[in-house]
């Protein structure tokens, strides 16, 4: 009980000059509403609506994605981790790799990508190979302990890690999203080995990460108490620098690692799907053929001419 006491009095002391926070009032005001942030992705929203016409279900993923890159930088999670926690730094990093990469490129029109992507360098950099290497170098050279305390000690440096994580995660998603038409679609058991070699690389440094010395990232272990958060994150909420440090290799190891195999089960859904529809659509040798798999999963009846027609038309896909 006399502990319970003493904790609500450390809520009300003031620390170096700042007021000891709550959990409740992180929430509130531990935001940095960052203009390059805000206007940013807003002026992205604006110009994808007035640039792409007609509007399609790609809105939703295109603002979703802007949506949740700009809490990722400007919440609350920005400020436990840039100063405090290096778990929440690795839920940032996250949203960065494997979420908001995605919804951007399922956002984009495929004309709109094809020709981003006819651009020579961008071209050359597609490569699922070079993509590949050049997304888990980035990943892993970041978290070298000094580029890693160079990145939370300067904001440009910071600004730089972000921003390449964000590039080189396109890069990598750009072939499972969005396969570029300059070159032969890769076949389902090549995209599935992509994602499974980088879902390795992943939790193998996640799991080192868990294991490894809690002095890792010094900035960590006496941070600036910039916010008054520290006594709330070290006593009320528990974490140890130990605990943070575990918690945030696990959370690289295990969702990271769910997230790729959810990209791979789509992969494999995806294959079966056009499995089926090579089976029951008629070929050219087979032009009598009256059945096809309609978009819906029922089997129909059509003319000769239109199956063939529809069976063309449902490889395209993306």
């Amino acid at each position: 009980r006399g502990r319970g006491m003493g904790r609500g009095l450390l809520r009300s002391i003031r620390v170096v000059g700042v007021t000891a926070m709550t959990t409740r009032s992180i929430l509130t005001s531990a935001w940095h509403l960052k203009p390059e942030v805000i206007v940013g992705c807003v002026g992205l929203v604006v110009l994808y609506m007035l640039w792409v016409r007609p509007l399609t279900w790609r809105v939703i993923p295109w603002v979703s994605g802007l949506l949740i890159l700009a809490l990722s930088l400007i919440s609350p999670l920005d400020t436990l981790a840039h100063d405090y926690l290096f778990s929440a730094h690795m839920v940032q990093h996250l949203l960065m790799t494997v979420v908001v990469p995605p919804l951007l490129l399922a956002g984009t029109p495929l004309s709109v990508l094809r020709s981003v992507m006819s651009w020579g360098p961008l071209g050359k950099l597609g490569n699922p190979l070079i993509a590949w290497l050049l997304a888990n170098g980035v990943l892993w050279a970041w978290h070298a302990p000094p580029l890693y305390g160079a990145a939370l000690e300067g904001d440009r440096v910071h600004m730089v890690q972000h921003a390449m994580f964000l590039a080189t995660a396109t890069l990598f998603w750009w072939p499972v999203v969005a396969p570029s038409s300059r070159r032969p679609t890769p076949e389902p058991w090549a995209v599935m080995t992509y994602i499974f070699a980088t879902m390795i690389a992943g939790s193998v440094l996640g799991i080192l990460l868990a294991f490894a010395p809690a002095d890792l990232y010094l900035h960590y272990l006496n941070p600036n108490d910039h916010h008054g958060l520290l006594r709330l994150v070290r006593e009320d909420w528990g974490m140890s620098r130990g605990e943070d440090q575990q918690l945030g290799g696990v959370l690289m190891w295990i969702p990271g690692g769910l997230v790729y195999g959810v990209a791979i089960i789509a992969t494999l859904v995806r294959w079966f799907e056009e499995a089926v529809q090579e089976d029951i659509l008629p070929s050219d040798d087979h032009p009598s053929a009256q059945w096809v798999l309609s978009p819906g999963g029922e089997i129909r009846e059509v003319k000769a001419g239109q199956a063939t027609h529809h069976g063309r038309e449902r490889k395209h896909y993306g």
